[in-house]
């Protein structure tokens, strides 16, 4: 008796997997023990059932990790405050702010999104995904900015965020340590190169690839730390 329940635990288990139980049980799994610890292995374990039975559902680490990646992401335009978009200064705000609760509620994660293959090469974390830069570059460019400007304060607020939220993250306890990653991937798609990529539903993306692709590394470098300094100056002088 007790031989046959136990016997069917793991079926059980394998029945009820589906993909966005694993990626939701990967993200968790960092949440609590950071993205080093995670293998194909130890997340079987933790849902009681054997790694194969992960292969169903993401062809290995690799698409695991990226989709963990996308599944923090999701849904952060739709929770950005409406009335603070209503100018650009408010915009920025809270789409900032929204990007550092990601960062604070998940610092163990954090890492992977400032660090993981971008969709494209000339697209930068933490603000990696095509649909969230698209967003983006659209709602400047609606507030009134030029391609030149909103391009400019794409690079900017991604260069801020990164460093800050990044150093943030690891005096929470994250790992910045590059995450092993197997090559025998099967099927996984990796991000990182814009041959073929198809950027008919991101038409800003699409009509401003060639200013996103710029390197512009030194003059951002040094009108960030032009404003830091500013700001300091602004700070002993009170």
């Amino acid at each position: 008796m007790d031989r046959t329940s136990d016997a069917a635990g793991p079926d059980r288990a394998r029945a009820g997997l589906s993909r966005e139980l694993v990626v939701k049980s990967a993200l968790s799994f960092i949440d609590a023990h950071g993205a080093q610890k995670l293998t194909m292995r130890a997340l079987g374990a933790s849902l009681d059932v054997e790694a194969m039975a992960l292969y169903r559902h993401v062809s290995g680490r690799e698409d695991l990790l990226e989709s963990v990646v996308e599944e923090l992401l999701r849904g952060l335009e739709e929770d950005l405050d409406k009335q603070l978009s209503e100018t650009w200064q408010g915009y920025l705000q809270t789409f900032a702010h929204h990007v550092r609760q990601i960062a604070v509620e998940h610092p163990l994660v954090f890492p992977l999104v400032a660090t993981r293959h971008p969709a494209a090469p000339w697209l930068r974390p933490p603000l990696r995904s095509l649909s969230l830069v698209e967003g983006f570059l659209r709602a400047l460019i609606e507030h009134g900015f030029s391609d030149s400007a909103a391009v400019h304060t794409y690079r900017i607020i991604s260069s801020f965020l990164l460093g800050h939220l990044l150093l943030e993250s690891v005096v929470r306890g994250a790992e910045v340590s590059s995450v092993e990653v197997p090559l025998d991937e099967g099927n996984a798609i990796v991000p990182g190169s814009d041959s073929g990529l198809d950027l008919s539903d991101f038409p800003e993306v699409m009509r401003l690839k060639g200013a996103l692709s710029e390197d512009h590394s030194k003059r951002e470098f040094e009108i960030g730390l032009e404003a830091l300094i500013d700001r300091i100056e602004f700070y002993v002088s009170q």
